[in-house]
């Protein structure tokens, strides 16, 4: 079995192995011409529950003939340009490398003797990111395994920050768009139920500051505690950049934490041509951004950055066989004195190996050109009869719903609708996502593939429409 052990002595065997694996993974994204296969649960499931892990193949090639009948096949695959739904990228080559560079090496990027290099290399990216974003010169952060966790870290730290000793006095303020990990993370902290205030938005989706004002002053009248405000720059449903200066404004006056969950719109801290869409994230507190979804990095890739580094001190704790005191004072640099992690990857690399092969204006180019395709969508959709489209996108998600003309029944129009996207997702031939609007169903392109192109969005919404005529067909026959 040691010859399983990568090490010097199995190098050979490891090139081998690898080799043979990205072969076959290479052959597949060749070879690819849908999405997905339209496998059911149904169907897959005998499969896999047949398989005993208690008897091993032994062999790399056997299993991953066995692999490709349990995952490769039936995988959805993110690269092909009529995935639609969410918020999944087709990754970068270098990126990939890293990927491969990084599992076999190993390194744990909690303590200096874990990793070394690997240490100053995500610490550089955290600065680099901090300095795209303006925070200033006193800004740190750490990466995270993804929105949520960055989203959590962030309000454990204005939580700290609060100096309260009475949390259900705390509130925090977030629009009703705002992503569901808010307030998942606002019960791990220990807060209220009442602890988060819906604030409402306005046509385009963004919080309504005016809206918030009234919250805050609510709150502050109340003996309540405004703990924080999350402004979203990139909503999961719309894309919707909230107002950025004017919530700056308004939580200067009030003395309130603001984070911005940038999760999404963090791309376009290297775009060439919409930067200034973000404009005012630089008076932020803290700071969230997924590189894993608009810098076109794998799963998982993201960090929480912080204006003031000295704030991190609220997730630091100390173990003598770890961390101990002593190595702050020899300025040992230790990266889980910052992080809600102990051991964690070095996901830090698959944005260098990708700054390093492409460059920000390269992640830049290819962020604005889904932006400008969503933009390209939006006027297909806003000129078809048989569309209603919600908003128009500040970044390159399309909220939309196949209206047919001799229809009326809300109703039966949502069944239509989600008739449709079922369908659309049985046969493999697109994938598109769903969510609610105003209480009604709605389907949603969320654009990240930049190999995506209008001829593609217009064959899948003409594939809607068949669906959901024909769901529409069939009931009328039923009701006759």
């Amino acid at each position: 079995m040691r010859s399983h052990l990568l090490n010097g002595l199995t190098a050979e065997h490891y090139r081998r192995s690898v080799t043979e694996g990205v072969e076959r993974v290479a052959a597949k994204l060749a070879t690819t011409d849908r999405p997905f296969t339209g496998v059911t649960v149904d169907a897959l499931s005998p499969t896999v529950d047949a398989i005993d892990l208690d008897r091993p193949l032994g062999d790399t090639a056997a299993v991953l003939d066995e692999l490709e009948e349990v995952y490769l096949r039936d995988a959805v695959y993110f690269h092909h340009p009529r995935y639609l739904a969410h918020l999944n990228c087709p990754v970068v080559i270098p990126a990939v490398l890293a990927e491969a560079v990084l599992c076999a090496v190993n390194s744990s990027l909690d303590t200096w003797d874990q990793s070394a290099g690997g240490t100053l290399i995500e610490r550089k990216l955290i600065d680099w990111t901090a300095a795209r974003i303006g925070l200033g010169p006193a800004a740190d952060g750490v990466f995270t395994s993804g929105g949520t966790q960055s989203n959590l870290q962030a309000l454990l730290l204005a939580r700290e920050e609060a100096k309260s000793d009475d949390l259900a006095k705390l509130r925090v303020f977030a629009s009703e768009v705002s992503h569901f990990s808010v307030r998942k993370s606002a019960k791990l902290l220990g807060l209220g139920p009442d602890a988060v205030v819906t604030v409402p938005v306005d046509h385009d989706k963004r919080m309504r500051t005016v809206a918030l004002a009234h919250e805050l002053e609510r709150c502050r009248q109340d003996g309540l505690i405004p703990m924080a405000v999350v402004a979203t720059a990139g909503t999961t449903d719309f894309g919707s950049i909230d107002p950025l200066p004017e919530i700056a404004g308004l939580c200067a006056q009030y003395g309130v934490w603001m984070h911005v969950d940038a999760a999404y719109g963090c791309g376009l801290l290297a775009s060439l041509k919409y930067r200034d869409r973000i404009g005012g994230i630089e008076r932020a507190d803290s700071v969230t951004v997924d590189y894993h979804k608009s810098f076109f990095q794998p799963v998982s890739s993201s960090a929480v950055l912080v204006r003031d580094a000295a704030t991190l001190r609220h997730a630091t704790y100390h173990a003598e066989y770890l961390n101990p005191r002593r190595m702050v004072e020899e300025r040992i640099p230790n990266q889980v004195d910052k992080s809600l992690q102990t051991t964690r990857r070095f996901d830090a690399l698959k944005l260098w190996m990708t700054l390093r092969t492409m460059g920000a204006d390269g992640i830049g180019q290819l962020f604005d050109e889904v932006c400008d395709l969503a933009r390209e969508g939006w006027k297909m959709l806003a000129a078809d009869p048989r569309y209603d489209v919600v908003v128009e996108p500040g970044l390159s998600t399309l909220v939309f719903r196949y209206v047919p003309a001799a229809v009326t029944d809300p109703a039966e129009i949502d069944r239509a609708n989600l008739y449709a996207r079922k369908a659309l997702f049985a046969s493999g031939d697109a994938v598109v996502a769903g969510t609610k609007v105003g209480g009604r169903h709605y389907l949603k392109f969320t654009l990240l593939n930049p190999e995506t192109q209008t001829a593609d969005i217009a064959a899948v919404l003409d594939l809607i429409a068949g669906h959901a005529e024909q769901y529409l067909g069939e009931s009328l026959d039923r009701a006759s």
